[in-house]
């Protein structure tokens, strides 16, 4: 008796360990310094959200709202997975962008799940019907007191091209010398990234190692395997 006791806590343990895990909102700050960044630029807030998957936090996704606002965002990036392709509910996304593109400027670039619904088209539609800037292997440049720095997305691998087919496509524009920042689902391909001139990635993907232990790290990555490299940071 005591046995099965003990395999109903731990069931319990881990549903609720796994709903907490995918429904507590966590703000990490970091902090990149360069001599390219334009001193026009110096001080840009940036507040990445990824992997999402068709999560909701509050009614008409208020808290992550709330949560992104805290920040003071002057741009914010979505690098991916915004849909979860086995619960595909495309409004609750929507909910996310109508309320951050009142905040600041969105960028967005697609992950795995959102090709895997088969309805790509639709979401790029719908998002950049609300403002979203959609990236889809493109670059685009903003300006802040003749001062200049690149934004560049790439889609998922799964799309169908190479990271590299996609990076040669979506960095051909880029003026050279100048800060150069990338939107992609994947950091395991982080060194091909630095190939192509890359000079600050925004990824997602990891989901922080899967499973995460304080003060150690990610156990699991998709992509990368076992105690994966890139996981946050």
């Amino acid at each position: 008796m005591k046995k099965l006791l003990y395999v109903a806590f731990f069931l319990v343990f881990i549903v609720i360990f796994l709903y907490v895990n995918n429904h507590w909102l966590v703000v990490s700050k970091y902090e990149f310094e360069s001599e390219k960044v334009p001193a026009s630029f110096d001080g840009l807030r940036i507040t990445q959200i990824s992997d999402l998957q068709d999560a909701l936090f509050g009614e008409q996704q208020e808290k992550l709202i709330a949560k992104v606002k805290a920040t003071n965002p002057d741009l914010i990036f979505i690098t991916g997975d915004l849909v979860d392709s086995n619960r595909y509910d495309l409004e609750r996304s929507l909910q996310a962008a109508r309320g951050l593109v009142k905040l600041a400027d969105v960028y967005y670039v697609l992950g795995n799940h959102e090709v895997a619904t088969n309805k790509v088209n639709v979401i790029y539609e719908e998002l950049s019907s609300l403002g979203v800037h959609v990236l889809s292997n493109e670059s685009t440049v903003i300006e802040r007191d003749g001062e200049r720095l690149a934004i560049v997305g790439i889609e998922d691998p799964l799309s169908g091209r190479t990271t590299k087919e996609m990076l040669k496509i979506a960095t051909e524009n880029v003026p050279p010398n100048i800060l150069t920042i990338l939107l992609a689902h994947r950091p395991e391909v982080f060194n091909t990234y630095v190939d192509f001139g890359i000079d600050l990635v925004f990824a997602g993907h990891a989901h922080g190692g899967q499973v995460r232990i304080p003060g150690f790290g990610g156990l699991f990555a998709r992509g990368q395997g076992v105690l994966p490299k890139y996981t946050a940071g």
